[in-house]
């Protein structure tokens, strides 16, 4: 090779490598640590995006890791994911432009992790290779989805015959403290017709996640089941990361074609995280407390559940929704039922009065069961409601005596059917009922007594 030649071959090599370098992301500007106020870090002299990752890193080396969530001018809003005590002025804060991706797999199975993915069950590290980004990837097109079509068995007769839930439905079970949403969830967990569980545990009491999982769940339904624990005590950053994870592990496992059933208890305590972060950041409150954010937040969160494509799986959601004071127009109440396919109300005053599960039938729908099931079963589930309200309409005269059997033939009826009613309505937690029992026992409170 002459000189020349050796000269035009450097000038090219020298030509590639100045393209690849001038592919390659600048490095990271760093900032510092400007001011703390109350959940917030605010930070200057550096540049990231909204959704970045930060490692905020003190002069004694402690360290911790936080999300930008906003910005004005050349500050930047960040939220640590762990506390941030002991952190003064000028720390350094270096971004790390993490794409928030977590790895998922099958070793998920059977597993509790927390919001970052990493195991909380001390049974060892998770053998997971498949990235995937938490807020989720592009949304499915509306019009590719797969139509609701059948009818899914949970497990629970109430539901099977008189509120039938389709797969790859988005259901809200609405109800104050202490009313059974998390044991009638467990109940859906153990007996629902479903390849995997998915159950996201937001801000809840931690001492409830080791219940849940033992007593709820239990050995059976843990085997098929994914759990994603976010306790009270996390940050509202990691308790919003919690049910955005799970709803990514649902994706996952319903783009591998499985049918997939996820439970997120609480929707509320979702929303109410946003606003901690909302407002930290000087989003003005507009609707009791709750910015604008929050409720742009929950349609994005709803919206990923559901059928996928012709050919795919399907994910069936329930969320939990706390009211408070058992207001039903709570706004996050009243916002989750206008995104939800339809909505369970669970009464304080059936579980007083020993109704297990405390389902108020005649407060809660299923907007598609009119679709998946034969019109018979519907017709009988019409009935059924109609004798369950005339029944509650008419129960203070009937207590007191004061109704005259033969005065409205259908009191009479109701009266007539009420023990079966009563009896068709409660359900031990360790009982399961099938979709076709369920159907048939619907069948036999609607029989006259004469044909019995």
């Amino acid at each position: 090779m002459t000189h020349m030649d050796r000269q035009a071959a450097w000038g090219q090599g020298l030509a590639r490598y100045q393209r690849r370098a001038a592919e390659l992301p600048p490095p990271p500007v760093e900032g510092t640590l400007t001011r703390v106020v109350g959940l917030t870090l605010e930070a200057a002299g550096c540049e990231a995006a909204v959704g970045d990752r930060c490692d905020v890193i003190a002069p004694g080396g402690k360290h911790i890791e936080a999300e930008v969530v906003g910005f004005s001018g050349e500050r930047l809003y960040l939220m640590p994911t762990a506390d941030a005590h002991g952190f003064a002025p000028h720390a350094r804060v270096v971004p790390n432009r993490d794409t928030q991706t977590v790895r998922v797999g099958d070793a998920l199975l059977g597993r509790v992790v927390d919001a970052s993915g990493q195991p909380l069950d001390s049974l060892g590290a998770l053998d997971c290779e498949t990235p995937v980004r938490l807020m989720g990837g592009a949304p499915i097109n509306p019009l590719a989805r797969r139509p609701i079509s059948e009818p899914l068995d949970v497990g629970v007769r109430s539901i099977n015959a008189l509120l039938t839930v389709g797969r790859g439905q988005r259901i809200g079970l609405f109800a104050g403290s202490g009313v059974g949403k998390s044991v009638l969830l467990g109940m859906m967990a153990r007996y629902t017709a479903a390849d995997v569980i998915v159950v996201g545990l937001i801000g809840e009491r931690g001492r409830e996640v080791q219940e849940f999982i033992d007593r709820i769940l239990g050995p059976d339904g843990r085997r098929r089941a994914v759990v994603v624990a976010t306790p009270a005590d996390q940050s509202p950053l990691m308790r919003l990361h919690g049910a955005w994870l799970a709803t990514a592990i649902a994706e996952y496992f319903r783009d591998q074609g499985k049918s997939v059933l996820l439970l997120m208890d609480s929707l509320t305590r979702f929303a109410q995280a946003q606003r901690e972060i909302g407002l930290a950041i000087g989003e003005a409150p507009a609707t009791k407390g709750y910015p604008p954010s929050v409720f742009a937040r929950l349609p994005q969160l709803v919206e990923r559940a559901g059928n996928g494509a012709a050919g795919g799986g399907s994910i069936t959601a329930f969320y939990t929704v706390l009211t408070e004071g058992d207001d039903q127009n709570d706004p996050i109440a009243d916002a989750a039922r206008a995104i939800l396919d339809g909505h369970f109300v669970l009464s304080r005053r059936l579980a007083e009065a020993g109704q297990y599960p405390a389902i108020d039938v005649e407060a809660s729908v299923s907007r598609a069961m009119h679709e998946i099931v034969p019109p018979g079963h519907f017709e009988a589930a019409r009935q059924f409601r109609q004798a369950l309200s005339t029944y509650m309409q008419n129960r203070d005269l009937i207590a007191i005596g004061a109704y005259r059997a033969g005065s409205d033939p259908r009191v009479d009826a109701a009266l007539a059917r009420w023990p079966r009613i009563q009896k068709f309505l409660q359900q031990s937690m360790r009982e399961r009922a099938g979709y076709g029992e369920s159907v048939a026992g619907l069948d036999e409170v609607l029989a006259d007594e004469g044909s019995k």
